[in-house]
């Protein structure tokens, strides 16, 4: 009997073993929320400066893109499969179809001119006098001033870079980058526009802000080439259409 006693003695459980199954339980159920939270993604950022973040972040909105693509793709054939005989959806097709056109959420083809922007490929030491580094390269207002100007001019449809524009697009520029749509973009940026060539060209030719643009462009060498084609394809938008906020913008020159 004295022996059982001390065999239990000796194998008797520390407070640390017993504590190891609660440990192994709490650490299973911070991985599974990990998991659960980072959704696929990296939820502890290797990013250390600006240019990073905003590389991480164009990632993962260019997957964040092609995940509504999908959805949109399964709710279009789960809605056509559940009332493939209903007047009311076809009548709300049709309407949908008849407005996706100015939208921007189909694909559009037509004559067009596209204007491509770009720094002046200067060193800082050649840049001319009364100049600074600010002013040979491209800034958000340039980018704006090029695409109202086209708006003016008539333009049907228009695509910046790779995407589409639409009502709630937004120009902005972070040093000589352009962010459009949760996306970055280095230079030469390029806009394109279908429509009438001759209008497009006219209202580039009288707008006051392109007409500054082009001042700088024979002083310090910035980039400003006009093309127009005669077959041009612009693809749907396939990003979010709402608004989160708006503000005014404040001229440069």
């Amino acid at each position: 009997m004295r022996s059982r006693v001390r065999t239990w003695l000796t194998h008797r459980p520390s407070r640390w073993s017993a504590l190891v199954p609660v440990i192994a339980a709490g650490a299973g159920l911070l991985f599974a929320t990990s998991s659960t939270t980072a959704r696929g993604t990296d939820l502890r950022s290797e990013a250390t400066g600006v240019p990073d973040v905003i590389r991480e972040r164009t990632l993962d909105n260019e997957r964040s893109a092609q995940r509504v693509q999908t959805l949109r793709s399964e709710v279009d054939q789960l809605t056509k499969s559940a009332a493939p005989g209903s007047s009311r959806l076809r009548a709300i097709d049709e309407e949908s179809r008849a407005n996706a056109r100015s939208a921007g959420m189909t694909a559009v083809q037509g004559p067009s001119v596209t204007v491509t922007l770009d720094d002046a490929h200067l060193k800082a030491s050649e840049v001319p006098e009364g100049f600074t580094v600010d002013d040979v390269v491209v800034h958000q207002q340039d980018v704006q001033g090029v695409v109202n100007a086209l708006w003016r001019g008539g333009a049907e449809s228009m695509q910046i870079m790779d995407q589409r524009v639409v009502s709630t697009s937004a120009v902005r520029c972070v040093g000589n980058t352009l962010i459009l749509q949760g996306r970055v973009y280095s230079p030469p940026f390029t806009i394109t526009a279908i429509g009438d060539q001759e209008d497009l060209q006219a209202a580039l030719d009288e707008d006051p802000a392109v007409s500054v643009y082009k001042q700088y462009v024979d002083a310090v060498g910035l980039g400003y080439e006009v093309e127009h084609d005669d077959e041009t394809e612009l693809p749907p938008f396939d990003g979010r259409t709402t608004l989160d906020h708006a503000r005014p913008l404040s001229s440069r020159r």
